[in-house]
């Protein structure tokens, strides 16, 4: 993986959160815990570059996500969208995901957030704000996602690198 200027990013956004999926990872290399992902974005705040990623509280990662300061989110190649139906799927509180699909763990911030090395794109980023959705400020019609009232957790999270295959 080849650092690069995130402002060349010559990607469709959307598509890259609602058709290709990202993968969460919080935690560093020897603890960590990926999960999949459709809903997020990109954009600006606070003059950084940043990326917003929503997690429900069951999520094993929701527990990462609260304790670290650094999560990344991997993009794949279409052959991997099996994997990330299965880390999707399954929980890490039962097996260690990566391992059982043969993925091998890369370290960045100093050793304070992990990514696999299968990913075409990584994002690292740094938690800066986080908050739980309120559902009083949710249109009635989107409520049809929270049918256990198990309202999404914001996170906001600096790109501070960029990496690329």
């Amino acid at each position: 993986m080849e650092p690069f200027d995130l402002r060349k990013l010559e990607e469709n956004v959307f598509s890259l959160f609602d058709q290709q999926w990202t993968l969460i990872t919080a935690g560093p290399p020897d603890r960590c815990n990926p999960m999949t992902a459709s809903w997020g974005g990109l954009g600006v705040l606070w003059h950084k570059d940043v990326a917003t990623i929503y997690v429900r509280p069951q999520r094993y990662t929701y527990e990462f996500l609260e304790r670290e300061d650094y999560f990344t989110l991997s993009f794949f190649d279409e052959d991997r969208h099996k994997d990330l139906q299965y880390f999707g799927s399954t929980s890490g509180r039962d097996e260690d995901k990566f391992a059982a699909r043969g993925y091998h763990i890369q370290s960045a911030a100093q050793g304070q957030a992990a990514y696999p090395q299968e990913a075409r794109l990584v994002l690292v980023c740094r938690k800066l704000y986080w908050n739980d959705l309120d559902p009083a400020h949710i249109p009635l019609e989107d409520r049809k996602h929270y049918k256990e009232n198990d309202f999404h957790r914001m996170y906001i999270g600096e790109i501070v690198q960029a990496l690329r295959r």
